[in-house]
């Protein structure tokens, strides 16, 4: 076995393809991951105060309305619209509706709270029942992607976005601080069905790592990994073909569909500095196996970033401390 097919071996694409290879459909694989993928944050960790909401149980029934979806998606197909999504973080609050509400649990999706006409306080990302109680359970969801930038002991400011908007550490402190209480504010009082129970965050995503993976108290084990680096360290990752991930495809691991554009290593170099000339925005990558029906799938990911994106991201991590 060569070093890449080890990797792949260990790795969370592995996984993904033993339990859900026979998933076609982009968007239903994307819904198994937001279900079924390992928690990015350690559930038992004293930082996240018992926040956190429990994974969902793949049960065998649930393995087989994923298959039949995938036969037929047409009724998530309908829920997710046709007009196309630009921001990825709504096209998965969209997968995760059609979910609650096939559970029979979604009592509301983006039920905004306004103190005025025009001063939002905030919005609940799902209601949902809450298990037989009275109230409702607020659940708010996140699905991000954070590099990390320096020392894992500087803890989670360390794990900064690719576009620099943000890192884990001030996701969290905002969604922990503001966005879980939000059922506390007066003005909520006059938007909700019942009173909130319980508040939680479900957290998804990848972090990424110009080395090997760092292990980080509050993260947790096993959580989706990639690499990152600039164009020139693109060859210490040989082992293509590879494809540049659409922003929709960055949530499950990626599969071949139609006639996508594949690339050898400096192929890839070149598409991703030509990318750079217009945008300075890191680029998500995959490289690609053969899996044993046919299909080409991810064997791993990563961002190539701009070569000045690590001294970007220091004055970045300085200002969101």
């Amino acid at each position: 076995m060569d070093s890449r097919n080890k990797a792949f071996e260990g790795s969370y694409q592995a996984r993904f393809a033993e339990r859900w290879g026979a998933l076609r459909n982009p968007h239903v694989r994307a819904l198994a991951w937001l279900l079924d993928s390992p928690d990015l944050l350690d559930p038992a960790a004293a930082e996240w105060a018992g926040k956190l909401a429990a994974p969902t149980a793949i049960t065998v029934e649930l393995s087989e309305s994923l298959l039949r979806l995938d036969a037929d998606p047409a009724p998530l197909l309908a829920v997710l619209g046709e007009r196309p999504y630009t921001r990825l973080g709504l096209y998965a609050e969209k997968l995760m509706a059609y979910f609650y509400q096939a559970q029979g649990r979604l009592v509301a999706h983006g039920l905004q709270v306004r103190a005025s006409r025009n001063d939002t306080v905030g919005e609940f990302d799902f209601l949902l029942d809450a298990d037989g109680e009275e109230g409702v359970e607020h659940i708010e969801l996140a699905t991000k992607f954070y590099l990390l930038q320096g020392e894992a002991a500087a803890r989670f400011d360390s794990l900064i976005g690719p576009n620099l908007a943000d890192s884990l550490g001030a996701k969290m402190r905002k969604i922990i601080g503001k966005q879980l209480a939000l059922a506390d504010h007066p003005a909520a009082q006059a938007v909700l069905p019942r009173p909130v129970i319980k508040a939680r965050a479900l957290v998804k995503g990848w972090l990424f790592y110009p080395s090997e993976v760092s292990a980080m108290p509050g993260i947790a084990r096993g959580h989706c990994a990639g690499f990152w680096c600039t164009v020139d360290g693109i060859a210490a990752h040989a082992g293509g073909p590879w494809v540049i991930l659409p922003r929709l495809q960055w949530l499950a691991p990626y599969r071949l569909e139609g006639a996508a554009t594949t690339f050898d290593d400096a192929g890839l170099a070149d598409a991703v500095a030509a990318l750079f000339e217009n945008s300075r925005s890191p680029v998500m990558v995959a490289a690609l196996r053969r899996a044993a029906n046919g299909d080409m799938v991810e064997r791993s990911r990563g961002f190539i970033v701009p070569a000045d994106w690590q001294a970007q991201a220091v004055l970045r991590r300085q200002s969101l401390a």
